[in-house]
């Protein structure tokens, strides 16, 4: 029938349609998280400047306003992380863990922690991206709670960034005057920055991790082939690992 044949042929292209928003919206989550990383440590390095004189150049730099390119930075990470996908995301995810494992053991070799939270911004947004994916594989109303998550990761960027310009522009008076609560909580707390970004990202790489070896497990038909695709790849980086500690 030739009405039978018309809807038939817009069910593929409304199916990959979805697809796209999907894999839209996973991406977006993936950039705010990525958004506020990068607010919380403008604020923190922007304190941190204040109380060292010879930081100056770096604070001037901190202060410098990009209204314009914060948000193409969200869109272009948006659309990265959507053609990504969520099984390169899930690679991307397992080899940033591992160089993370290596530079923690190579702290008393004099590496510092805060490279971590300049290597990790990418494969952060790809570890809330995989996550997504597997937590709500094959739900009822995925697009929905997608939008919701996408929709809450906005808020949480916008004040973030609204927080960045705020210390950038008026912590520095604030906080001789005292009389900005927000200036002053960070002036008691804005320390402990480091410690909660630590924190929350080892949850968020815990369950990505875990995310993203069940993503890679499931296109394997059986165990054995399970194991020869993870047994090599695992000597491999273990020798990699193992190769980075001793240049180290």
């Amino acid at each position: 029938h030739p009405k039978m044949f018309f809807l038939g042929s817009w069910v593929p292209g409304l199916a990959w349609g979805w697809a796209l928003l999907d894999a839209l919206l996973q991406g977006l989550v993936g950039a705010c998280g990525i958004s506020v990383l990068c607010s919380l440590l403008k604020v923190y390095l922007y304190i941190q400047s204040l109380n060292e004189p010879e930081r100056q150049a770096e604070k001037e730099a901190l202060r410098a306003q990009r209204r314009v390119l914060e948000p193409l930075h969200v869109a272009v990470l948006m659309g990265v992380l959507a053609v990504v996908g969520s099984r390169v995301a899930a690679l991307v995810v397992l080899e940033f863990s591992l160089r993370a494992l290596s530079t923690l053991l190579s702290l008393r070799k004099g590496a510092h922690r805060s490279q971590l939270y300049l290597l990790c911004q990418f494969s952060l947004g790809c570890g809330l991206s995989c996550g997504l994916s597997f937590l709500l594989e094959g739900a009822p109303h995925r697009t929905c709670s997608l939008g919701l998550a996408a929709g809450l990761a906005g808020l949480l960027a916008a004040y973030a960034r609204r927080l960045a310009r705020h210390v950038c522009t008026l912590y520095e008076l604030h906080s001789r005057e005292r009389y900005c609560g927000v200036c002053i909580l960070l002036l008691a707390t804005g320390h402990g920055i480091p410690r909660l970004l630590r924190r929350a990202l080892a949850i968020t790489f815990g369950v990505a991790d875990l995310a993203a070896v069940a993503l890679i497990n499931r296109d394997f038909l059986s165990t054995a082939e399970a194991i020869r695709f993870w047994t090599p790849l695992t000597l491999c980086y273990a020798l990699l690992v193992s190769y980075m500690q001793g240049q180290k």
